[in-house]
C-alpha cells in the first residue's frame, strides 16, 4: 500500500505540473518570426509543444532547434494585428529571435501637406503599417526643432491630420516624420509659410537677471560646451542662476551669442 500511494503521489505530479505559454504580440510587417527552441530540461524532445496564431494552431515543425513560424502562410495582410501563442513544457521557456518584426514601421505616404496663415498644418497619408506618433518639426536655428506630436491611426486607409503650430518671423518651414523601432525615420517633405510678424528683439537686463524680448518668443539657451540651460516660450528669461560667462540664444529664427557678467 505504502508502493501505491509514492505511485499515485508522483503520477498526480505529472499533471499538476503546467505547461506554459509564451505570447508575442503586434502588427504584420510582412516579416516572419523566429524561434530558437531548446531541449527540455530532461533532455525529451525539443521545448516549444505548439503555436497558434490569432488563434488558429499552425502547421510549423516545432520538433527542431530552431524554427520559423510562417505568418504569410496563415493569410495575414500587412498592418493586421497578430498574436502568437507558443505553448512550451514547464521547465523551459523557447527564445523569440526577433520579436521587433512585429512593431510598427514608418511606412507612411503624404498625399497632401498645407499650412495657413493662422498656422494650422493640416496634411493626408495613406499606407500606415502601424499606429506611431507623427512628429511635428520647424527648422529654425539651423535644424529641424520637434514642435509637437500627434498619434498616427496605423492603417494603410487616408487619413486626415491637423496641428496648431506657432511661427516666427520669416520664412518657417514645418514636415512631419516618423520614428520605428529598429528602423531608419520617415520625415515628409516641407511646407512653407511666409510669417510677416516682425522680428523681436532682445537685451540683457541691468542686473543680468534676464533676458527681455520685444515680445513674447521660443527660446533656447545653450552654455559654451553645448549644454541647454534654459528652453521655453516667453516674453523674458531669467538667467540669474547661470554662472559668468559665455552663452549661444536662440530665439525667434535668431541664432546669437551673449556673456552673463555678473
Amino acid at each position: 500500500m505504502k508502493n501505491l500511494s509514492i505511485i499515485i503521489f508522483l503520477f498526480s505530479l505529472v499533471f499538476v505540473s503546467k505547461a506554459g505559454v509564451l505570447v508575442v504580440e503586434g502588427k504584420f510587417q510582412n516579416k516572419n518570426i523566429y524561434i530558437q527552441n531548446s531541449f527540455a530540461s530532461n533532455g525529451v524532445g525539443f521545448c516549444a509543444t505548439e503555436i497558434k496564431v490569432n488563434g488558429k494552431i499552425t502547421t510549423d515543425e516545432v520538433n527542431s532547434s530552431a524554427f520559423e513560424i510562417d505568418l504569410a502562410a496563415m493569410n495575414i495582410k500587412p498592418g493586421q494585428k497578430v498574436t502568437i501563442e507558443i505553448s512550451h513544457k514547464s521547465d523551459c521557456i523557447p527564445v523569440v529571435l526577433n520579436p521587433e518584426v512585429l512593431k510598427p514601421r514608418p511606412t507612411f505616404e503624404v498625399l497632401s501637406m498645407n499650412i495657413n496663415s493662422s498656422g494650422i498644418l493640416k496634411w493626408t497619408s495613406k499606407n500606415e503599417s502601424g499606429s506611431l506618433p507623427y512628429v511635428i518639426e520647424q527648422f529654425k536655428w539651423n535644424k529641424w526643432v520637434p514642435v509637437g506630436e500627434v498619434q498616427g491611426l496605423g492603417t494603410a486607409d487616408n487619413h486626415d491630420y491637423s496641428f496648431q503650430v506657432s511661427t516666427h518671423s520669416g520664412e518657417n518651414k514645418f514636415r512631419v516624420k516618423q520614428v520605428g523601432l529598429g528602423s531608419s525615420p520617415k520625415t515628409s517633405d516641407a511646407v512653407i509659410l511666409n510669417a510677416m510678424t516682425e522680428k523681436p528683439s532682445y537685451m540683457i537686463s541691468k542686473d543680468s537677471k534676464a533676458i527681455q524680448y520685444s515680445y513674447e518668443t521660443s527660446y533656447e539657451v545653450y552654455d559654451a560646451f553645448g549644454n541647454i540651460v534654459k528652453k521655453g516660450y516667453a516674453k523674458e528669461t531669467n538667467i540669474e542662476n547661470l554662472v559668468k560667462g559665455k552663452y549661444y540664444l536662440c530665439y525667434d529664427n535668431q541664432v546669437t551669442e551673449f556673456t552673463k557678467k555678473k
